[in-house]
Order: C-alpha cells, then structure tokens, then sequence
C-alpha cells in the first residue's frame, strides 16, 4: 500500500523537499497540469533518472493508477507519494470561490487583442458568421477552446454594433460528478451565465465497439441542435480553432484519401432553419494556450466516460490519436518551413480544378475525361 499525501499536505511542503511527476501522457499534461510538475509518462518512469534525496509525489489524472505507481517506486528504494484525487482534486481545491473575470476580459482587450480578437471578429467578418437578429447557442464543452468562445462572444455582445442574442449551452453527456464541478466552476469564476441540460449519450455508445466517438459526437451535436432549436436559436457555435481545420485537411488526405476541409460554417441537414458556424477559424491554438496560461486558467482536457480515470488508464493507448500523430507531424514540418501550417490552410483556398483527376459536389463525381477533349491546354 503505497503513502498517500493530500493536496492540502502537498502546498505545505517546500517545494525543495518533493519532486512532482504527472504520468499522464504528453498531451494531457500540456492541456493543463499542477503548477511545478514535470512530465514523466507512466511507460518512461522504469527508465527515468530520479532523485533519491527527494520525496517523489505521483499523481495522475484522478488518482486511479498513480497509487500502483508509487508502490513500484517505493519498492525500487524511493520515498514515493500518491497524490490522493490526482489532478482533479487539485483542480477543485484551486478554482473554488475563484473570480478572473475582470482579468480575463482585460487580457482579451489588450495582450490578446493582435492574436485572438482581432483573428475573431475577422473571420466573422470574412465569412459572414453572425449577422442581425441572429440568436447563437454558444456550445461549451469545458474545455480551453469553447471556455474562450464564450468570453469573446460575451466581448462581442458589447460592442453591440447590430442586435443579435447568445445563449451559453452545456450538455452534460454522463460527465463525472468532478468534471461536471471543473465546468460548473470555470463558468461561475469567469461569469459565464450556461444554461446546463443533461443527456445519456455516454450511456448508449458505451457498448459499442466500432467508432463510439464519431457516433458520440453525432449525438452530441444533434442533442445541441434539438435544444438549441428549443431556446429558439437559429446557429450553434462550435469552438474548432486554425489548428483543428489544418489538421483534418492533412488527416482527410493521409488517412481518409480525400481533400476536404473543416468548414467555417454549415447549414443543418437534419434540422431545418439551423446553421453551424466555428468563430474561432482563424484563432492558432498556441495563442488559445497562451491565453489559458496568462490568466492562469484550468480546463477539463477530455470528460468522455470511457477515459475519465486518466489518459494513461487506457490500455490500447488510444490517448494517441491520428489526429496528435498529424500534429506532431506538421510540428516536424514547420522546422523545415516555418510557413507550412498557412500554406495547408490556403490549399484548400487555391484549389485549381483544371488540375484535379475527379471532385465530387452535389450532383456527382466529375472526372476531368468528362471534359477533356472539349479543352485545349495552354
């Protein structure tokens, strides 16, 4: 039975008497972690060089494995701790009674305004996202990339250069009830007024065993689009940033076979009069990052059911998905050409389809032999 230590123990401690070890993997620990941890996945530990002088204090997500964790270290002869609740429970004692709303909306006007306003009211802009009399469900998942969606709207709405209405909508699918608390809690401290409804999505795909996150993400976004459409809502908005268009671009090419984008905004096809609109199109993630970090923000990474005990917890590791493996692979790109990441983006802008062996659309495949002999190439 390994020694366990609570978060209150652990801010009593010098920071020079412990070393703090988050074994969840990469991504999970750079979508957030606690202050002064390093990064030592649970399947590198064995082979890591770590201090004997130091009490070593493990946590992962929610404090399922980090117990065994510690037990195996304390058995290699190291004085090792399990942080009783993990990163959640670390996360719950933070953000209680906390208020950041003034300093995140200054943020928004100032540091970011280059970065992150200005990339936001341009794609509104450009691609004609919200328009007069528009009411938008603002669709917040808990996470870093929808939590700063509804700030800018909220900024928006005080411009106020033409009347339109947001409502804040969170659909709790199954989260846990610490999850559920982490979004509750983010919400409250920076004065977003959601409107919460709950759903059993995660109930019904959890027996299925092909594709369950696409059938999940079905679900979820017509249960958005039912209650949208109930508050009387005309659009739901969806907080994808650059970064997630820029990557289904190469996953549909390297994975899928196709070229096709994410885009800006879609008409429902499911149901009548509803639009989808992504007002973050243009916002880098690094920026939305360093937004979180400035304000010193904590968000939920993942709520899905099946992987709610940490990311490491799953066996098959299918914390690594295609889509990290397309953004490791266009982080290796970018150090060969920095301009990489906008040159993916304008493909999808510069298609020539005098140059292109088929396209679809909606009447069909046309193939370029369909025209071929009708052209004379220059």
């Amino acid at each position: 039975m390994s020694n366990v230590i609570t978060v209150g123990e652990l801010e009593r401690l010098d920071s020079s008497e412990y070393l703090l070890i988050d074994i969840r993997d990469s991504s999970a620990f750079e979508y957030g972690h606690i202050d002064g941890a390093v990064n030592i996945p649970q399947n590198e530990l064995a082979f890591a060089e770590l201090p004997q002088d130091k009490k070593l204090i493990i946590y992962c997500r929610g404090g399922i494995i980090s117990g065994q964790t510690a037990d195996e270290l304390c058995d290699r002869g190291f004085d090792a701790y399990d942080l009783s609740g993990g990163y959640v429970e670390w996360l719950r004692i933070k953000m209680d009674n906390r208020q950041v709303t003034a300093d995140v909306e200054l943020s928004l006007r100032k540091k970011f305004k280059k970065s992150i306003w200005c990339k936001f009211t341009k794609a509104i802009n450009e691609y004609e996202l919200v328009k007069e009399g528009d009411r938008i469900a603002v669709c917040i998942s808990g996470g870093k990339d929808s939590m700063l969606m509804a700030k800018l709207f909220q900024e928006l709405k005080r411009h106020d250069k033409f009347p339109f209405e947001v409502e804040f909508l969170v659909m709790d699918p199954g989260y846990s009830p610490e999850n559920r608390h982490v979004i509750e809690e983010n919400a409250r401290s920076m004065s977003i007024p959601v409107h919460i409804f709950e759903s059993d999505i995660f109930d019904s795909v959890y027996n299925i065993e092909k594709n369950p996150c696409y059938i999940c993400a079905r679900m979820r976004r017509g249960y958005l689009y039912s209650r949208a459409k109930a508050l009387g809502c005309n659009k739901i908005a969806l907080g994808h940033h650059f970064d997630d268009v820029i990557e289904t671009i190469l996953m549909g090419m390297l994975y899928g076979g196709q070229v096709q984008t994410m885009m800006p905004k879609l008409h429902s096809t499911n149901f009548e009069g509803m639009e989808l609109i992504r007002p973050l199109y243009l916002v880098r993630e690094a920026d939305i990052k360093h937004w979180r970090d400035y304000n010193g923000l904590h968000f939920i990474q993942c709520a899905c059911k099946f992987t709610d005990t940490c990311t490491t917890c799953a066996p098959d590791s299918r914390s690594v998905s295609k889509r990290m493996e397309i953004k490791n692979l266009i982080a290796e790109l970018k150090k060969i050409n920095p301009q990489v990441e906008k040159n993916i983006f304008r493909s999808v802008e510069n298609v020539n389809l005098n140059t292109v062996i088929a396209y679809k659309d909606n009447a069909g495949v046309h193939r370029f032999l369909d025209s071929y002999d009708e052209k004379t190439d220059l």
